[in-house]
């Protein structure tokens, strides 16, 4: 059974860095898109970086230049480096591992869908 189990969520003033980190348990990470994804409070989940099979990358544009996704296939590990925060990247932060991140990177679409349970950023002051 796949499960994915995010953290590094929590506080941070406006300006600091966080690091998420996407632990995938029955499944091996780098052999198929990946995704991190966020929820603000009254909208919809929505991609905020990807990663494929191969390593292509691709960020939501509000992001670009801030925030990094990279992964560690021996720890089976998928990050998001978060720099720069402000107040609008606050929010439940999610990993994804299948058809919603296939088709965010277009990459071929699988017949599964996992979630983490999400983390919790909050950037104030």
């Amino acid at each position: 059974q796949v499960q994915l189990v995010e953290s590094g969520g929590g506080l941070v003033q406006p300006g600091g860095s966080l690091r998420l980190s996407c632990v995938a348990s029955g499944r091996i990470v780098g052999v198929s898109a990946m995704g991190w994804y966020r929820q603000a409070p009254g909208k919809q989940r929505e991609l905020v970086a990807g990663i494929t099979s191969t390593g292509t990358t691709k960020y939501a544009d509000y992001v670009k230049g801030r925030f990094t996704i990279s992964r560690d296939n021996r720890k089976n590990t998928v990050y998001l480096q978060m720099n720069s925060l402000n107040s609008e990247d606050t929010g439940v932060y999610y990993c994804n591992d299948g058809k919603t991140s296939d088709q965010a990177m277009g990459a071929l679409i699988r017949g599964t869908d996992y979630w983490g349970q999400g983390t919790q950023v909050t950037v104030s002051s």
